[in-house]
């Protein structure tokens, strides 16, 4: 192992690990320096993981519906121990292919905690011993973890976080989430459609409620027809977890109550990992919790980067990998563009899934664009009549003068596949009716965007 690099990032997850190939392809000497797994939060406690119990989740509910389909199965049972163990199988899969696209790209992997120290060097901790690594350029991107609020403490036995309720030994009989952001409405449904009562209470009006105000509303709608009970504008002032399960205390518009469930979730957003890694001593600028940086990543100290959800910008997996190309092309001396961040795409992986990008239509107004606004619900789409999933729609919000795609929504099954398209669009600044003179396959859920665009112009075909 060398000790003098071009580049050393701290932390493996989607920024540090796809900045570390990045820069590798660009001639620079890379290390990466990681603590647990290769891939991070995101691959082995997040993002992939989630998304493997969330499809066994679906599989479950096809085959309880299997007779709208005209099939007869016998009763479905889920082995809940099963579901936990496929979602560790994959995710451990997935971080063995980080380890090969390391070696692959002849990147180091320094294994400990790392810290960064002045001088441009990095000490890294493993079993008590400390080794010293100098690079050229060091960029930080140890992300984020689960926000623990001061009146609920996590216990990792009856309150929990989002790495626990993926690990759970035993099905909860009753379930509740604190927080209705993507992490507590997506566990929601896992737990709720494998049987278990699930309980949401949320802080804001909504759910979901950076989304679009009609998109939170349709997915509140669907939860309740699923059994899950959701109070809005409302807290959870305190947890008793001294008998067999929990008693929670939530303070609700009408007055106090006390709901009894077997687990607590909390899930109230996350908070970066800048504690102990060297900022301080390093001189580096912190200001709310994240990191100063310019727009490509460099913070007050020549040399010293950081990206990802210890920066200001939105905590997603594909933002975090974005930055991380950037920073380390700009590293590199490349000509590179600041990342716009009103053009990324958000997605939530709960049934019906949920995607937007840009403004919501509350925003555009408030931000003082005449608007147009274009619905088309899947209940008028021919394929997801066919495919069963008539649920939700999508809507698309554009400047009147000018014929901008100002943002879109979606709430529906695949949406999370469909929202790409418009942010392409809004990249290429692609007017409403450049979307409705592209023709569309038919027949898909994709025509739902067409048929918005056309709404929005009325001049939508099958409304």
């Amino acid at each position: 192992m060398a000790s003098q690099y071009d580049l050393i990032i701290i932390g493996s997850g989607p920024g540090g690990y796809v900045a570390a190939i990045r820069a590798s392809q660009l001639g620079l000497k890379t290390a990466i320096v990681e603590r647990e797994s290769l891939g991070g939060i995101c691959l082995n406690w997040g993002c992939i993981p989630t998304k493997a119990l969330l499809k066994s989740a679906q599989v479950f509910q096809y085959i309880n519906h299997a007779k709208d389909y005209g099939i007869t199965v016998g009763s479905a049972e889920a082995d809940f121990g099963a579901v936990i163990k496929r979602s560790r199988d994959v995710a451990n899969g997935m971080s063995k292919g980080v380890n090969f696209l390391m070696k692959k790209n002849k990147i180091d992997i320094i294994e400990g905690s790392g810290r960064v120290k002045p001088g441009k060097k990095v000490e890294v901790e493993k079993d008590g011993k400390k080794t010293e690594y100098t690079a050229t350029s060091i960029i930080i991107a140890t992300g984020g973890r689960a926000r623990q609020l001061p009146n609920v403490p996590i216990d990792g036995q009856k309150v929990i976080e989002y790495r626990k309720a993926m690990s759970l030994e035993k099905q909860p009989k009753s379930l509740l989430v604190i927080g209705s952001g993507a992490i507590g409405v997506e566990f929601a449904y896992v737990y709720a459609s494998m049987g278990t009562k699930v309980t949401i209470v949320e802080f804001m009006s909504n759910v979901v409620p950076v989304e679009d105000e009609e998109v939170s509303k349709e997915l509140a709608k669907q939860y309740k027809k699923m059994g899950i009970e959701i109070y809005l504008n409302s807290s959870v002032e305190k947890v008793d977890t001294g008998g067999a399960g929990c008693v929670s205390t939530v303070k609700t518009p009408t007055g106090e109550i006390k709901i009894e469930t077997d687990i607590v979730l909390s899930a109230a957003g996350v908070v970066a990992n800048i504690e102990n890694v060297g900022l301080e001593e390093t001189g580096i600028k912190v200001e709310k919790g994240k990191i100063v940086t310019d727009d490509y990543y460099q913070t007050n100290v020549l040399g010293y980067y950081a990206i990802g959800d210890v920066t200001k910008g939105q905590a997603l997996a594909h933002v975090a990998s974005a930055e991380g190309i950037i920073c380390v092309e700009k590293i590199a001396g490349l000509k590179v563009h600041a990342l716009n961040y009103n053009n990324i795409p958000g997605c939530t992986y709960c049934t019906p899934e949920i995607a937007s990008v840009g403004y919501t239509e509350k925003a555009a107004k408030e931000a003082g664009y005449e608007i147009k606004v274009g619905k088309f619900p899947f209940s008028a789409s021919g394929k997801a009549k066919a495919a069963g999933v008539p649920e939700g729609f999508v809507k698309l919000i554009f400047d009147a003068k000018y014929g901008e795609c100002l943002g879109a929504h979606m709430i529906g099954a695949n949406v999370t596949e469909m929202i790409a398209e418009i942010v392409v669009a809004r990249n290429l600044e692609t007017t409403g009716h450049e979307i409705i003179k592209s023709v569309h396959p038919h027949p898909t859920m994709s025509e739902a965007i067409m048929e918005a665009a056309a709404a929005a112009y009325g001049e939508v075909i099958h409304l």
